[in-house]
């Protein structure tokens, strides 16, 4: 009788490389370390700063957070949303998250080098282009896990802090497409800390250096692409951007494994 061996598709190799690493960052405490500190970020920076502006009732802050959707993104059009302002709510709010998720990609990729896994995973697999996808799939998931846990503790903290909820320059459906393509956007900065990562292999310290160095050039571009009064046309930018960008970026990195040692 002949035996038959079932064919290995890429789509069974990515569900299993999946599996793994999916099982691999929800079992390790790094990913609700780093959503902890994304959800209470908002939450002492909304209430520090809503105490230390805010002296009697009817009075303004001055320099301060005057609404809680400021803690989100600001509203195109303003120097804010051209990123040229340097006040505190252009500073921090949502988007410092692009630069803390560097520290879970790079964290938890050198992981992957540092205990011999990505060694004995390759030797196994030949096909390095499983845990490239598979890695920017965990990686970008983990990203809008921060980003969501940022907009829950910005409601808390607005509530409170006694924030007002007002919308002006912008409605219910702006701040969902702007919700929207802050999470999609997170495809374009969780590539790119990969590369980095993968080009420093267990050096932590290195490829979070090279991210953040290389993110830093690439803020401004954060809020013109996600501001408060966005609208379906910048959902669609940002997923495309997010694709092309993980496609692009991954390939470079398939590149990069093929051709360094991993060690």
């Amino acid at each position: 009788m002949e035996a038959k061996f079932e064919k290995t598709t890429f789509r069974k190799r990515l569900k299993t490389m999946l599996k793994v690493d999916f099982k691999r960052m929800f079992t390790m405490p790094l990913v609700y370390i780093m959503a902890g500190v994304s959800l209470a970020m908002p939450i002492l920076i909304l209430v520090m700063t809503s105490f230390m502006g805010g002296a009697e009732e009817g009075e303004e802050a001055t320099a301060m957070f005057t609404n809680v959707w400021q803690a989100i993104s600001s509203v195109s059009g303003g120097d804010a949303a051209a990123g040229m302002s340097m006040d505190l709510t252009t500073m921090c709010n949502m988007n410092l998250m692009y630069f803390l998720i560097a520290v879970l990609v790079c964290v938890f990729t050198a992981e992957d080098f540092r205990s011999g896994y990505a060694k004995n995973l390759f030797t196994v697999r030949s096909k390095k282009v499983d845990y490239v996808f598979s890695k920017s799939l965990v990686c970008f998931t983990g990203g809008a896990i921060m980003i969501l846990a940022f907009f829950i503790g910005a409601m808390l903290g607005g509530a409170i802090g006694g924030l007002p909820f007002t919308m002006e320059g912008f409605n219910a459906g702006g701040i969902i497409a702007c919700l929207f393509s802050k999470i999609f956007l997170v495809a374009v900065f969780s590539s790119l800390h990969f590369l980095f990562a993968v080009v420093a292999k267990q050096r932590t310290w290195l490829s979070i250096l090279l991210s953040l160095g290389c993110g830093a050039f690439m803020f401004m571009m954060i809020p013109m692409m996600t501001p408060l009064n966005a609208n379906f046309l910048h959902v669609i930018m940002t997923l495309a951007g997010g694709a092309l960008f993980a496609v692009g970026l991954g390939a470079i990195s398939n590149v990069i494994l093929n051709k360094t040692s991993l060690v």
